[in-house]
């Protein structure tokens, strides 16, 4: 079954092996009659008596030698040789040959998407009132806000079909799409061990076209970018785009600064570890967590110039010049964290364990920032949600990549003004990917490959359970518009999910048809804005999809 709706069988694509064999069949008429011709060669007479009767014969055997020596040098391109040698080898072979097949998909494709396109109505504004405890015309983050809904306003679509993808060759898109207005942000990450590369770019949220890429640290001297799990913000005034840079292994990274409008860096702010968690901002003020670098049986930290080891702290900066003002020690905040009335909450990860709430003013001792610190079971490496007065995170004994022997998780809820456990509900794996939240209703994602609906009004009775892959975990937060739930799984799917009773109304495959995801890290959380639903993936790159049935 092709993953693509697009590409569904189609009566009309039979044609499409003829056009293919069109050369080849016609090759041995067009030689017996230039055969023909060049046996009156030999003969003059008879080749007079030719030329005077049908003066046009000598300018078809020469356009006909042309076509011959054109056909016959088309035939013998490596290109060619190597899509024979290729037909029915698989997917991978003949790749540097013409794929007829393809093309004629591609076409019908290219005419469902203008199709598409015109229908369609431009992405939406972001909204002007985040139902996350932020301000009207606030920054927009991670998720888009602190509730981490992952929806912008406008219908929910089903019947997906893609409208445009932003690919690059060996880069992933690990992070999650942010979209303002027109446009949409987002990054890249490329595994080249022992390092990792990446960059930032700027796409036209309608068409996927390119407005800008970064993939530079510095241009003179030539410096790269470290590839990206973070995902971007940006400022309240749209001006600025702050994100974290570095993947797990890498050390030296920086929480960068880029100008919205042309990809400029304007400032980075080194630290020795790596920024995968996604800023928060607030005012001038971005907040994020520099995590550990885990190596070893026993996972511990390492990275220390002294070789002790760094267990990871976060941070908050000046967005208006990418100063530093305080520090605070934090074990692994992998978790992105969310600001609300001047306090910044982060979870605790690999060898913590915990949710902390800091205070983000300049110039506090370490006593006056830290507000509370709640114990979590298992370490916090999920991004932190709030709802009203409660603080939602999941936690579990498992990771991004290694499912644990014996797999628990739980989400819990804590009072905001005192880190109390107000309730906690035990889950059958690690919930490792953001809770969204909207109208009193928690989906949670869940690493066995269950997606869990949470009643927040009634202590976090479950609602619906639904499994939406038996092989691959669920490991990104999913996007909540309150009709639907759209949810990815490592391995390259997107479920649409009801959202009152978790029904699956359609799976879509989101890497790329023919290079699926072999190591499954699919991790970008989709988010839906205007009737598109906008994703990454391990192989897929960046897509933007439409639906035929928006609600």
């Amino acid at each position: 079954m092709f993953p693509d709706p697009l590409f569904l069988c189609d009566p009309q694509l039979a044609v499409v092996p003829v056009f293919v064999n069109a050369g080849a069949a016609l090759l041995p008429a067009v030689l017996a009659g230039l055969a023909s011709a060049l046996a009156l060669l030999f003969k003059p007479k008879e080749l007079l008596q030719v030329c005077r009767k049908k003066p046009q014969v000598p300018l078809v055997v020469v356009a006909g030698g042309v076509l011959v020596f054109f056909l016959i040098r088309w035939l013998a391109a490596p290109g060619v040789a190597a899509e024979t040698r290729g037909r029915g080898a698989g997917p991978e072979a003949g790749r540097s040959g013409t794929d007829w097949a393809k093309v004629a998909f591609e076409i019908l494709r290219q005419e469902e998407r203008g199709r598409l396109v015109g229908s369609m109505p431009p992405p939406a504004e972001p909204p002007k009132n985040a139902d996350a405890g932020q301000p009207a015309d606030g920054p927009l983050v991670y998720r888009v806000n602190y509730q981490r809904s992952r929806y912008q306003g406008g219908p929910a679509p089903t019947g997906l079909a893609l409208l445009w993808e932003f690919r690059q060759d060996d880069a992933m898109v690990l992070s999650s799409p942010l979209v303002s207005g027109t446009f949409v942000y987002c990054a890249t990450a490329i595994l080249d061990p022992p390092g990792t590369y990446g960059s930032v770019f700027c796409l036209e949220a309608a068409t996927g076209r390119k407005v800008w890429e970064t993939p530079l640290k510095s241009s003179s001297p030539k410096v790269d970018f470290k590839g990206f799990f973070s995902s971007p913000a940006l400022t309240a005034d749209g001006k600025d785009l702050i994100i974290g840079q570095g993947l797990h292994v890498d050390g030296e990274a920086e929480l960068v600064c880029l100008e919205a409008a042309t990809g400029r860096v304007k400032w980075l702010l080194p630290t020795p570890l790596h920024i995968e968690s996604s800023p928060a901002i607030a005012g001038d003020i971005v907040v994020a967590g520099a995590g550990a670098i885990e190596a070893g049986p026993d996972h511990k930290p390492k990275g220390d110039p002294n070789g002790r080891g760094h267990p990871g702290y976060v941070l908050g900066a000046r967005i208006s010049d990418g100063q530093e003002i305080w520090r605070f020690p934090v074990i692994d905040p992998e978790s992105s964290p969310a600001i609300q009335d001047g306090v910044a909450f982060i979870g605790s990860g690999l060898n913590g364990g915990g949710v902390v709430a800091l205070r983000i003013a300049e110039g506090l001792s370490a006593k006056a920032r830290l507000v509370w610190k709640t114990d979590t079971p298992f370490p916090a490496t999920g991004s932190v949600t709030l709802d009203g007065d409660l603080v939602l995170v999941g936690c579990g004994n498992g990771d991004f990549v290694f499912a644990a022997p014996n797999p628990q998780g739980t989400v819990m809820a804590l009072d905001r003004a005192t880190g109390k456990v107000r309730w906690s509900v035990p889950m059958p794996d690690a919930v490792l990917g953001t809770i969204a939240v909207r109208d009193g209703v928690a989906i949670c994602p869940v690493r066995n490959g269950e997606v869990v609906a949470l009643d927040l009004k009634s202590g976090g009775k479950e609602r619906w359970r639904q499994r939406i892959s038996e092989r691959s975990p669920a490991l990104s937060g999913p996007a909540f518009t309150g009709t639907h739930v759209y949810a990815t799984t490592s391995d390259g799917y997107l479920s649409v999910l009801d959202a009152a009773t978790g029904k699956v109304l359609e799976r879509v495959y989101i890497n790329h048809e023919s290079k699926p995801g072999e190591l499954a890290l699919t991790f970008s959380s989709p988010l839906v804005s205007g009737g598109r639903v906008f994703v990454g993936s391990e192989t897929g790159g960046l897509r933007c999809y439409a639906g035929s049935n928006a609600k």
